[in-house]
């Protein structure tokens, strides 16, 4: 029986390339199936675009989630993020394991900067034990960030158990490192790239990356290793770099 489980957080960029000149989706399809991950924590996941549904020749005949899941992984979860006129977005967990339960929780400090954080179970196959994933796109302004850290703190402290394995990944917009010690004084959360290389891994612009904005972080779990995709085709593909890490549950 498998005894690693395998997550990969990713900014999609609604499924464009950088300055959205390209619409890239099917080929991220194709490299995030090449990977084999258990576990997909996608954040601008684009729910609906009237506009762009239109204009695009190749924009699928479903939901880009459905899409990208489609004969992989057989059970995910969408939360809205921001709604416009013309459709939405947000975050999606993507999964080979069920759930049993998930929930997307508002934690948007303004009205204009529509935020959420997306909170699945599921259950393990390899030790049939519950897993607590967190899938989260976190806010540009510092200030916005702080208050989107205590309700994403508050919520782990009141539906986490302590003892229960966790992931929170997604793109935290936090080059500066400010929540590090939150999470760890607080939820004793580690975060994995830092754990096996010294260091958080730099993650934008992906054609040249040197920003650390996106993380994976776990308690309850045994890292086994942490790779930044930035070789072809991901360089190529959206604006950030993705993360892939192993578990040993």
């Amino acid at each position: 029986m498998k005894k690693d489980l395998k997550v990969v957080t990713y900014n999609i960029h609604k499924g464009f390339n950088v300055g959205n000149q390209r619409f890239v989706l099917h080929q991220i399809k194709d490299a995030l199936r090449a990977v084999d991950a258990d576990l997909l924590l996608l954040q601008e996941m684009q729910g609906k675009n009237l506009h762009k549904e239109k204009k695009i020749h190749d924009w699928p005949d479903r939901s880009q989630l459905e899409f990208i899941a489609e004969g992989v992984w057989p059970y995910f979860a969408y939360g809205k993020n921001a709604i416009y006129n013309a459709g939405h977005h947000g975050n999606a967990i993507l999964s080979k394991y069920p759930f049993t339960r998930w929930e997307n929780i508002n934690v948007s400090p303004y009205p204009w900067a529509s935020r959420s954080l997306l909170h699945g179970v599921i259950c393990a196959p390899m030790k049939q034990i519950e897993i607590h994933v967190v899938c989260i796109h976190f806010g540009l302004m510092g200030k916005e960030r702080r208050l989107q850290i205590t309700k994403l703190c508050d919520r782990i402290d009141s539906h986490v158990p302590h003892d229960a394995a966790l992931i929170v990944a997604g793109d935290f917009n936090d080059w500066l490192g400010q929540a590090e010690h939150i999470f760890y004084e607080q939820l004793g959360l580690l975060e994995v790239f830092q754990e096996t290389h010294g260091s958080y891994a730099r993650t934008f612009p992906a054609w040249l990356p040197f920003l650390q904005m996106d993380r994976i972080y776990y308690r309850g779990l045994h890292p086994v290793k942490c790779d930044r995709l930035v070789h072809a085709p991901w360089n190529k593909l959206s604006d950030h770099a993705p993360l892939s890490a192993s578990f040993t549950v």
